[in-house]
């Protein structure tokens, strides 16, 4: 039997309707572009995806090299433009064989050079088209411009000068950021100190150290970023937040800039938010099979309050934008407002807060109302005006999503009443409530089973596992997770399902306490109920259960 079309496989796996390829070939007819190019940037599959099928196809396994951290060595042995010509990307080598990725499964050049560099027939993977170009090239360029030695000349020049001005800091901060994208932070904090500057960057939710710079470098530091981000340089005594746009080898960040006085002097911190196509499913955040099909069946609702709660970078935009990747985006009006965009799909009219023009969430949510919805994003209930807002449109006949910053679900129904909803509209419209953490992952290529100690699963808050549980798993620290014994993080979360008696629950004021019971009595599992079952399964580690959920 030949192989499937492109269009037949993704239609085969259920990642493509009939109604979306039908629109992907009018725009292709348009635009020129190949077939996948157009159905990435329409947001119906992202090149992960696209991958899978193409793998799955050819009966070659699948990497995701998002996190994976590609080796030195096998750069080094691996000339830059063989790669390039080629078409592979170098990933690793260990015990005289090399591995790599490749984006065609045909491609059989690729595995002959890399079969005659090692000597031995090369491990092969398929791995996504648009991260192949992006790693290949942010690879070679560090290793071909160490980031690490262009800091310390910068450090160096600036202690020579003790006015600290002009170009040394402005290429400083520069390559602070290159190294935040390097390292896939999520945020870089400049603090300053009485004798010096400390940069830390925040990688899978933890901080971790960077750079020490000597203090005369701070003002001209802040100043560039001032200026990138159009603040007032010459106010010191109140906090600033402003937005800029960092390019770096062909991608652009939007940096989100924080900067509030301290004892000693202005405390920066930056938020880097790449700008890139959306890749995740529902099926891919790290819910089980059970939880997974109760949130399609929630998201599938035509109408209600749909609210996602969590800390920050807890991962609430990531789930609400998987869940909107589950909706008929041909078939339905989909608005959204968010602060600020940070995923693209091309089928949501997709909108962002600037408070320059007085664009907030509450005047989006009054004026998506005349825009014939079908469901509405409002990225996050911030105020009592939002607060109704959000309620109200859930009201008319619109699934309407959402998120609040809260340390459970239950403890979203007294976040909405402190925001003076009417409890009576809250138990009429709420749908469910997903709370959710983000924790790391076991490195899967190091990670090992070891055995308890006596009383350390009590010691660690886990007594109902003592002497049940005698072993479980961690990573070791291996090339492949940069000796963190971590790759990549997962969700752990509890989904609320607002029914019958959940309603009567708020409608008669019942305590938090109270509908905790009663929804654990009808199916619930908690966020700490899942993050134990991920443990269990050697997904996570205990102590990383701990450190996130106390």
């Amino acid at each position: 039997m030949p192989p499937l079309k492109l269009g037949e496989l993704l239609q085969q796996k259920g990642l493509l309707k009939g109604s979306q390829f039908d629109i992907a070939i009018a725009e292709q007819a348009i635009t020129g572009e190949r077939l996948g190019e157009t159905l990435i940037g329409l947001g119906f599959v992202s090149s992960a995806d696209i991958g899978e099928c193409l793998a799955e196809q050819a009966g070659i396994p699948f990497l995701d090299i998002s996190r994976y951290t590609i080796s030195e060595e096998v750069l080094r042995i691996v000339p830059s433009e063989m790669a390039r010509t080629f078409g592979f990307l170098p990933l690793n080598m260990e015990d005289g064989v090399l591995t790599i990725g490749i984006i065609a499964p045909d491609n059989l050049k690729a595995l002959d050079k890399a079969a005659s560099l090692a000597g031995k027939s090369p491990k092969v993977y398929m791995i996504d088209t648009e991260l192949f170009q992006e790693r290949l090239t942010t690879a070679y360029y560090f290793l071909e411009n160490p980031i690490l030695q262009g800091i310390q000349k910068s450090i160096t020049a600036i202690k020579r000068d003790s006015s600290a001005s002009g170009s040394d800091v402005s290429l400083l901060v520069d390559y602070l950021f290159q190294d935040a994208v390097r390292r896939s932070a999520t945020d870089v904090h400049i603090t300053p100190t009485s004798k010096s500057i400390h940069v830390f960057y925040r990688i899978d939710g933890i901080m971790q150290y960077g750079h020490c710079i000597p203090i005369s470098a701070q003002k001209g530091m802040i100043s560039k970023v001032k200026v990138l981000a159009k603040l007032d340089i010459a106010e010191q005594r109140v906090p600033q937040v402003g937005l800029f746009q960092f390019d770096f080898l062909k991608r652009k960040f939007n940096m989100r800039v924080s900067i509030i006085p301290t004892l000693y002097g202005e405390d920066m911190s930056v938020r880097v938010l790449g700008s890139s196509s959306f890749s995740f499913r529902i099926t891919n955040l790290g819910y089980d099979e059970d939880d997974v099909n109760r949130l399609k069946h929630l998201f599938s609702k035509p109408h209600g309050l749909i609210i996602v709660t969590g800390p920050t970078g807890g991962g609430k935009t990531t789930t609400l934008f998987a869940a909107m990747r589950e909706l008929d985006l041909v078939e339905k009006n989909v608005l959204s407002v968010e602060d600020p965009i940070e995923y693209r799909l091309s089928m949501i009219k997709q909108t962002e807060v600037s408070s320059k023009v007085g664009y907030d969430f509450s005047s989006a949510g009054k004026s998506f109302m005349r825009h014939d919805p079908d469901v509405i994003l409002l990225g996050e209930i911030v105020d009592d005006e939002t607060a109704n807002i959000t309620v109200n449109a859930s009201s008319t006949g619109h699934l309407v999503l959402s998120s609040l910053h809260t340390n459970d679900s239950v403890s979203s129904i007294p976040r909405l009443l402190g925001f003076n909803v009417d409890k009576n509209s809250i138990s009429a419209t709420l749908i469910a409530v997903i709370g959710q953490r983000l924790v790391r992952k076991n490195c899967e290529y190091c990670k090992a089973e070891y055995t308890f100690k006596p009383g350390e699963l009590g010691g660690l808050g886990f007594s109902e596992l003592e002497g049940k549980v005698t072993t479980a798993f961690r990573g070791e620290g291996c090339v492949a997770c940069n000796h963190s014994g971590f790759m990549g993080r997962t969700a752990i979360g509890e989904i609320l399902i607002v029914d019958d008696d959940i309603r009567h629950l708020i409608n008669i004021g019942a305590s938090v306490t109270d509908v905790k019971i009663a929804a654990t009595e009808h199916g619930m599992r908690t966020i700490r109920e899942n993050g134990i079952k991920k443990a269990l399964h050697g997904m996570i580690t205990f102590e990383e259960l701990v450190r996130v959920i106390g």
